[in-house]
């Protein structure tokens, strides 16, 4: 996988990825689909997905295993988000690397744009964006608002994804946006005890990231991957069951992380 532009060769059929981080209502979700639409358009283009780092459907990772099609001659990730953080590609190319190991098998070479910022063509869109604001109606001020109340969430569990340099470095954005949508599809609001979710600065535990906390318990979660997700919500924030494949308990000595078999939730490796 390489930093690439996004010029076709005659004769490619191209996948392309149009990656922002997170949308959660109908319209966000509909002018992601308009722009892949015009990326489909672009010569050497066979199909164009538009898809999510963070919240929202299809996740980066689903819209991967979409695109594991051996006829494709390559697979090119846009990011669409300014900063493009250092950080980025490096846990994209982590990640990746696991998605591929956890579904093996035949996959187009993968290739990731370079900062939309760099591009020749982002001064004249600057200009034209600028331009086409200063010729808007400006926002008048309004009155002010009366505060609204809130209501105090029901919810007994929560969920604290760490999201510190380490963990970030490690995809912690991305198993924070699997977290999210399957909190939606699996109504954990409102099932069970009911599960609120949250970011955290930092949880501690570095070398076992990526690393997340299930409350009332206090539990830690280390090496977390979309399937450990998965099994978590399942297992724990509705069965009231601690995984005990991914959790790590107090021991008052340093613990190492555990490697845990893709296809298995049964840990192969314990180094304490």
């Amino acid at each position: 996988m390489r930093t690439t532009d996004i010029e076709a060769p005659v004769g490619e059929r191209r996948a392309v990825l149009l990656v922002v981080k997170s949308a959660f209502a109908a319209a966000p979700h509909q002018e992601m689909q308009r722009i892949a639409g015009l990326a489909e358009l672009r010569p050497g283009v066979a199909k164009a997905i538009s898809c999510f780092s963070e919240q929202g459907t299809p996740s980066l990772r689903e819209a991967l295993f979409e695109l594991r099609d051996p006829s494709l001659s390559s697979i090119v990730i846009v990011p669409l988000a300014l900063p493009l953080e250092p950080s980025f590609l490096r846990w994209v190319t982590k990640s990746i690397r696991r998605w591929q190991a956890e579904r093996p098998g035949e996959w187009p070479p993968i290739h990731i744009t370079r900062d939309i910022g760099q591009s020749l063509h982002f001064e004249p869109l600057l200009s034209n964006l600028i331009e086409g604001a200063a010729s808007s109606l400006p926002i008048a001020p309004t009155p002010s608002l009366v505060a609204e109340g809130s209501l105090v969430p029901p919810q007994k569990r929560r969920v604290l994804v760490c999201t510190g340099p380490t963990c970030n470095a490690e995809g912690a954005d991305a198993l924070w946006g699997h977290l999210r949508n399957v909190q939606e599809r699996r109504k954990l609001r409102a099932t069970g005890d009911g599960t609120m979710t949250a970011k955290a600065t930092c949880l501690g535990p570095c070398n076992l990231a990526p690393v997340l906390q299930v409350f009332p318990e206090g539990t830690y979660y280390g090496g977390v991957t979309e399937r450990a997700i998965d099994q978590i919500a399942d297992e724990h924030l509705l069965g009231g069951r601690v995984v005990d494949a991914f959790a790590y308990q107090p021991t008052g000595r340093k613990q190492r992380l555990r490697i845990v078999a893709q296809t298995s939730s049964t840990p192969k490796e314990t180094e304490t």
